[in-house]
């Protein structure tokens, strides 16, 4: 995969929030026929994938993007498109642009998801309307 064709979706342990989005993000990109892939990633990650996010992805007929959180790295963030956020990224991964390194992508910061520990089809709605939002302005401007 190219800069331009990876999605990053970041939430602090890499177990809920991310996961669902990637997986959301990846289904509704090949329906869209959207050449992007989105993957997850935590700030602090859990040693496991939150078992509501588990459950809610299988009655909705999908499988998260990663078995396990998986650690932001710089590397994650130097070949993205995109970075979607849903905590504040620590301060190492904002105070890294400098002139030997290529920009970083654009990054939004979605932090008005409710917590998928209380909802899960709540958080996944919110989730899912952000979704629609990002890849119809990807696709514009393709």
């Amino acid at each position: 995969m190219t800069r331009d064709s990876i999605i990053v979706f970041v939430c602090e342990h890499g177990a809920a929030k991310s996961i669902i989005a990637a997986a959301y993000f990846n289904q509704l990109a090949k329906q869209m026929g959207v050449e992007l892939k989105a993957v997850a990633r935590g700030t602090n990650p859990e040693h496991e994938l939150s078992q509501s996010t588990i459950r809610g992805l299988a009655k909705d007929g999908l499988v998260p993007t990663e078995s396990a959180p998986r650690q932001l790295t710089l590397d994650d963030l130097r070949s993205a498109q995109q970075i979607v956020s849903f905590c504040e990224l620590p301060i190492e991964y904002k105070s890294i642009r400098t002139d030997e390194q290529p920009p970083f992508p654009t990054t939004e910061q979605w932090d008005d998801v409710p917590p998928v520990s209380e909802s899960y089809d709540k958080a996944r709605d919110a989730i899912i309307e952000r979704i629609n939002v990002l890849v119809d302005k990807i696709r514009s401007s393709s």
